[in-house]
């Protein structure tokens, strides 16, 4: 599976954007999706992640009730909605895949990562 992250930019506090991981391969289906964020100068983290029917979302403390995790199995796309956004969320963030149902455990994929900036 190859993962192809895409959707950050520039944008001011307050604003949103809406993120997009493609996935190549066959059997998106079958991957349990995740989305993680390393800012300059930190560890990554994780931000939220998908079970593979779209009906258990998972969520970092830090963007409950701000971003919103949805996926497309016919699109073999997931997304991350980030709305209210802040100075302190400014990273890369990085979509994964891990194959099977388990809501735990490292990721078996991961993508290129795209720049999120949020402007004070």
């Amino acid at each position: 599976v190859q993962l192809q992250a895409s959707g950050g930019g520039l944008v001011q506090t307050g604003g949103s954007l809406r993120l997009s991981c493609a996935a190549s391969g066959r059997a998106f289906g079958a991957y349990f999706m995740g989305w993680f964020r390393q800012a300059l100068g930190k560890e990554r983290e994780f931000v939220s992640a998908i079970n593979l029917s779209g009906s258990g979302r998972y969520y970092a403390d830090s963007v409950k009730g701000r971003f919103t995790i949805s996926r497309d199995n016919n699109k073999n796309t997931v997304y991350l909605q980030l709305n209210s956004l802040k100075p302190e969320d400014t990273a890369v963030y990085y979509c994964a895949a891990r194959f099977g149902t388990a809501t735990t455990g490292d990721y078996d994929y991961w993508g290129q990562g795209t720049l999120v900036t949020v402007s004070s």
